[in-house]
């Protein structure tokens, strides 16, 4: 017997907000129809105001030296002398190699940033991660590792026959691992989503050992984004390809133990505990992230395919990887729910109409209900327009068009009933929470935010009091609002309220904010938020900018005399 619940719960509740959501027993293959998502007159690209007069962001997408001692920056305002340690950010800083150029901005040289504050000042320092693809493109001068977006010709030293068959050969993963840094048994990586790794040194910068996922667990891949739970255990996901079709594989690596001998990296103990089989075989689902909670796993089955077949082709073709990701709405977003402890899938899956989302922002447990919390949107094609050509147009017409075709992400709440199964009636009640006025009517979605949000184009690169909350009822996030095609401000939100707090100012581009509590903290906001500030008007005007997380006003500011293109993802080390 199959169960298809729909639920939601109206935008008006003050705390808890659902989603229209189908259940289905996880054995069923018989077909159905969800229900229909937000036509695009209730896209977020039409809600939110369209942008005119854009200017140019080149220079944020060019090419920089590496600092690799420490230099001074010029304090402005005061640096909180409680803060000590190094907040480490990641993201590309090279985009050529002699005359080969990059075509997608994911694909240029991993490079690492690390701004050490200690009693109040702050030293800058850089380095290019020495990666495989990094050195090897160095010595040849030339592009010869192939990247998300960029497709690397055949050695034109070989002769003609060489140069045909060597695309029947199946490219090697890249090591530019140039999306985060991680942490797995008290080391640091950096990492991308690939089966690669590169240990690293977080004080240094100094690049370590080559990593492959595949000598520890039989995945082909991982994701940049993986959780921790209070025990120091670090979770992840990678898929893994074979005669059986595609899978979902769920990665536990154990708490870190006491080292003896060598300094290396130690991976020993790692185990998939829980494995997925894709809903479509032969075109597996695209994933950044995942949903955890307390005692909870969830992996969300999106709409943004790989294209299996294509990739056997994209090489002898000459296409790079990005295009074998397609965009599909006929398909559902698919809930599997995971039991963290046992690694046992839940024989209910959970449906919503499709959407993606690449990164979440929290996700609990509250009376026999996931609550989960995402940044999501309503079209999954935006990823391959992130193209450097795209990137780097002019003020105008070209630009203006680019930003106001793009998706904006929005947050939004999902919540999954955890008791019922294919006895439940049909038509019943799901959503039971204090608060919360559920009905099992086909109301489309629900959000996480007012229509203020809307005029600062969406968010992305949510950050929470992580070490505290995470997997717990929270009440604070902090995010970049996306008012230009990169972030041009900074948000706090209150889930329970609603209410945003900004910092914003014409010119400048903050990097993802990332919390830190202050040491003798007895709220949920107590402490700083941390974000590196570039601008495209000035050069070497970059600063790390220090915010009351409270307030979200200005305590600091740390001045460095160097440019740092616009990167990704960071993380703050309390032992740097």
């Amino acid at each position: 017997m199959s169960c298809h619940f729909i639920f939601s719960s109206p935008l008006h509740s003050d705390r808890f907000y659902g989603a229209s959501v189908k259940i289905q027993p996880f054995s069923d293959p018989r077909p159905f129809t969800s229900p229909l998502f937000p036509s695009h007159l209730n896209n977020s690209v039409f809600r939110c105001p369209q942008a005119k007069g854009l200017e140019s962001l080149a220079n944020l997408v060019s090419t920089v030296e590496e600092t690799p001692d420490p230099i001074p920056t010029t304090i402005k305002g005061t640096i909180p002398s409680w803060i000590n340690g190094s907040f480490l950010r990641n993201g590309p800083g090279k985009f050529e190699f002699g005359e080969d150029r990059y075509t997608h901005w994911f694909d240029g040289m991993a490079m690492m940033h690390r701004f050490h504050i200690c009693e109040g000042n702050v030293t800058y320092s850089s380095r290019f991660l020495r990666s495989d693809s990094y050195v090897q493109n160095s010595e040849k001068n030339r592009i010869v590792v192939s990247e998300f977006g960029t497709f690397a010709s055949p050695d034109p030293c070989k002769n003609i026959f060489e140069r045909f068959f060597s695309r029947f050969q199946i490219p090697k993963a890249t090591d530019n691992a140039a999306v985060n840094f991680v942490k797995y048994k008290g080391d640091y990586y950096v990492s991308t989503e690939t089966n690669y790794m590169r240990r690293v040194d977080p004080q240094s910068l100094e690049t370590k050992e080559k990593v492959d996922w595949t000598q520890y667990v039989a995945v082909n891949s991982a994701t940049a984004h993986p959780h921790y739970d209070r025990e120091g255990a670090t979770y992840n996901m990678g898929n893994s390809y074979g005669r059986d079709g595609s899978f979902y594989n769920i990665i536990r690596v154990p708490p870190p133990e006491e080292k003896e001998g060598e300094d290396s990296a130690e991976l020993n103990g790692a185990e998939v505990i829980c494995s997925i089989p894709a809903t479509e075989p032969r075109k597996p689902s695209y994933y950044h992230s995942f949903v955890m909670s307390e005692n909870y796993i969830v992996f969300v089955e999106q709409p943004i395919k790989l294209d299996l077949i294509r990739f056997l082709l994209y090489r002898i073709m000459g296409k790079s990887f990005n295009q074998i990701m397609v965009w599909d709405p006929q398909c559902d977003t698919i809930f599997h729910l995971v039991n963290r402890h046992t690694g046992k899938v839940s024989q209910v899956r959970y449906y919503a109409g499709p959407m993606f989302t690449l990164h979440q922002i929290n996700a609990f447990e509250d009376n026999g209900f996931l609550i989960m919390d995402m940044c999501c949107g309503d079209d999954g094609e935006f990823i391959g327009d992130f193209t450097l050509e795209n990137l780097r147009s002019e003020t105008g017409e070209k630009m203006d068009k680019f930003y106001n075709s793009l998706c904006r992400t929005l947050p939004r709440r999902y919540v999954l009933p955890l008791t019922v199964d294919e006895d439940t009636p049909l038509d019943q009640n799901l959503v039971t929470l204090p608060n919360c006025t559920a009905t099992s009517s086909d109301q489309l979605k629900s959000e996480l935010h007012s229509d203020e949000l809307l005029q600062y184009g969406g968010l992305e690169f949510p950050h929470i009091n992580y070490d505290k909350y995470n997997g717990r009822p929270y009440r604070y996030f902090y995010s970049c609002g996306f008012g230009h095609v990169f972030s041009d401000s900074l948000l706090k939100m209150d889930v329970h309220t609603k209410e945003l707090k900004v910092w914003r100012y014409p010119g400048l581009y903050p990097s993802e904010p990332v919390f830190v509590a202050s040491p003798k903290a007895t709220e949920e906001d107590d402490g700083v938020v941390l974000s590196v500030i570039i601008t495209p008007r000035e050069d070497k005007s970059t600063f790390l900018l220090v915010l009351d997380a409270k307030t979200f006003t200005e305590l600091g500011r740390a001045e460095v005399p160097v440019n740092i293109p616009y990167g990704f993802h960071g993380v703050f080390n309390e032992m740097g």
